[in-house]
């Protein structure tokens, strides 16, 4: 080659990059077409489900529009739960009488789209999750249908719906302040008894991550365990009002011995322990043999435990007793308390092994406390009715029994 010629690419092919050219998005003709099937088969959901089933139609990319059309009728403007322009047809859930056996055919229905097509599952949690967000723009015989719509699909099992991403969105501030929160929960939970127990409730709501606090669902006004018993009472949700004051109870209880157990820890004198304990039985209404129980875990958990030392475990516990037993005598006023106190010593020396032997010197010690009574005793001995380890405890008992009776027989 000379100097002057020119390279050249000669039977060389330059290949070019091919693009995928994307097709426009047409929800509008979609929602059109489904409205169609709705007509053309006057709203029979069985008719309905087997003509989308042949059809072409592009659900992968319109599922959230395919909702729209279930719930509303029609193709719902963006951002919004109103109606866009466009076909509508009169068999949507919303259209339907706000009765269960009007709404579950469309909760069947809707279970068998997702079992031929289950990637719609995201879809319907989208559309239902942003009809809840909306619901003050529902009217109130709507937002009805919704919450039936909700609790049958939860009872139905429907396609693995997760409770955390419909419900949530029901906890926002205005919805609630609005009492909207409220109204529609308390129809959701009525419906979903009818076929489903409180722990079937009780889980969902667990799922949903708001079972720890039926106030989130009041209004602030009116958030108070009083108001919350009142008011699901009055919807004949017993067994949720029940539910609700168990887990009051608990809380309270939890309360209450976090801040003994405190105070214990700060040595504070058992003067200012006892009020304590007063003012949070008064507070919260705890029962008196709650109270009891709650105490001797606390005076037990507050000992540091020898792993191996059985004698040093056994002065602990004894000097714990000698040194509360003010704290004991105060709460133990009756004999059925009392009663109660040594059961709990009891099931703690049978269920923990490095007390297993001190049953009979802890009785002993509560005993000379003035903690326990001789007739308390007694009736445990005779005809106590815990049988946890109570064997081998009656026995190791005996020499005391015993002593105690041959001290009453010389009165």
């Amino acid at each position: 080659m000379s100097s002057k010629e020119k390279p050249t690419l000669g039977g060389t092919r330059i290949k070019t990059r091919k693009r995928n050219i994307a097709a426009p998005l047409d929800p509008a003709a979609f929602a059109d077409a489904v409205v169609q099937i709705y007509l053309d088969n006057a709203g029979d959901l069985e008719l309905v489900a087997k003509n989308l089933e042949s059809s072409d139609l592009n659900f992968s990319r319109y599922g959230d529009t395919f909702f729209e059309v279930v719930f509303i009728g029609g193709r719902t403007q963006p951002g919004t739960v109103k109606l866009d322009e466009g076909e509508r047809h009169p068999y949507s859930v919303i259209e339907c009488e706000p009765k269960r056996e009007a709404i579950l055919p469309s909760v069947i229905y809707v279970q068998k789209i997702l079992r031929r097509r289950p990637f719609l599952i995201k879809n319907l949690e989208n559309v239902m999750r942003k009809m809840l967000q909306s619901l003050e723009l529902f009217e109130e015989n709507e937002r009805i249908k919704l919450s039936i719509f909700t609790a049958l699909a939860f009872s139905q099992k429907l396609s693995g719906l997760p409770p955390e991403t419909v419900l949530q969105p029901l906890l926002k501030d205005n919805l609630v302040a609005k009492g909207l929160v409220l109204s529609f929960i308390t129809d959701f939970f009525k419906e979903y008894l009818i076929d489903n127990s409180i722990d079937d409730l009780i889980s969902i709501l667990k799922r949903g991550k708001m079972e720890d606090d039926l106030l989130e669902f009041f209004p602030s006004t009116k958030r108070t365990p009083e108001a919350v018993s009142e008011h699901f009472t009055k919807a004949g949700l017993l067994p949720l009002v029940e539910y609700n004051d168990k887990k009051i109870f608990e809380v309270r209880l939890k309360e209450m011995k976090s801040t003994l157990t405190t105070q214990l820890a700060e040595e504070v004198a058992i003067s200012e322990v006892i009020e304590t304990v007063k003012q949070h039985v008064k507070d919260a209404k705890l029962p008196d043999i709650e109270v009891v129980r709650i105490l001797w875990d606390v005076l037990m958990d507050a000992i540091q435990w020898s792993g191996k030392n059985q004698q040093q475990n056994a002065n602990s516990a004894l000097r714990q007793v000698k040194k509360w037993a003010e704290l004991l005598n105060t709460f133990c006023t009756t004999g059925k308390l009392e009663l109660e106190l040594m059961y709990k010593v009891q099931v703690q020396c049978y269920e923990d092994a490095k007390l297993m032997k001190l049953f009979p010197e802890i009785v002993r010690s509560l005993y000379d406390q003035d903690v326990l009574a001789e007739d308390t005793i007694l009736h445990w001995f005779q005809k106590g009715t815990n049988l946890k380890g109570r064997q081998n405890f009656v026995k190791s008992l005996e020499p005391f029994v015993k002593w105690l009776e041959e001290a009453e027989e010389e009165e």
